[in-house]
């Protein structure tokens, strides 16, 4: 999951990043409320973590505009704003959550998790497909009933595939969804992710869709 984290505060974002990134998120901070409201639409990000103090632009205006312009990707508000009429506010403007400063970063990875289930219909953390099975509040992935260890973008990689069994899934989507706006990326990085997880798993978990993507079977054995 590509995590789009917008707020100002150095100690806060960088703590932030080191834990979600720690979970296999995939996260791009920015600082910048004017510089917020170009990056809120692009398809890659999966989620937005929105500060409402920001710089040059203010959150409620790019919550209020992100919603108006039909933007559907999850939002999950973080704020010194604690009384009630802030909240209602923000969750009025289109938030999906709402989370009050000072908060614990476990606290914000379980809202995280708890917003990605509401948004993909998802009961609760496990993702199965076959004898695969991906935890993502535990961050564990089982094959036929062993645990198998993986790296962060190996996790990340299989969640994403795994979400989306039955479809294949773009190149450019997997890339964007890994590696959010690192364009130092290599060409071949994401085919060694493929191949590692093949090879961890099975070489027929994931199937290649020549000259478009990757995709893991419904009906994988």
């Amino acid at each position: 999951m590509h995590i789009l984290l917008i707020e100002d505060d150095p100690l806060l974002g960088k703590a932030i990043q080191r834990a979600l990134e720690q979970l296999a998120y995939t996260l791009t901070w920015i600082r910048d409320g004017r510089e917020a409201m170009a990056a809120v639409n692009d398809p890659s990000v999966d989620l937005l973590l929105l500060d409402l103090g920001l710089p040059n632009r203010d959150g409620f205006e790019i919550l209020t505009e992100a919603r108006g312009r039909r933007l559907r990707t999850p939002i999950i508000v973080m704020t010194a704003r604690d009384d009630l009429e802030s909240r209602i506010r923000g969750l009025d403007a289109g938030a999906d959550d709402y989370l009050v400063k000072p908060f614990h970063l476990d606290e914000l990875a379980a809202r995280i998790r708890s917003t990605t289930r509401r948004a993909q219909g998802m009961a609760d953390n496990r993702i199965e497909v076959g004898p695969l099975v991906l935890n993502t509040g535990a961050v564990e992935v089982t094959y036929q009933g062993k645990k198998v260890e993986l790296s962060r973008r190996e996790f990340a990689l299989l969640q994403y595939l795994m979400e989306r069994a039955g479809r294949v899934v773009r190149r450019e989507q997997l890339e964007s969804s890994l590696y959010g706006w690192d364009n130092e990326v290599g060409s071949g990085a994401l085919d060694v992710l493929v191949h590692g997880l093949r090879r961890k798993l099975s070489f027929d978990a994931i199937k290649t869709v020549r000259g478009f993507g990757y995709t893991i079977p419904l009906d994988h054995p």
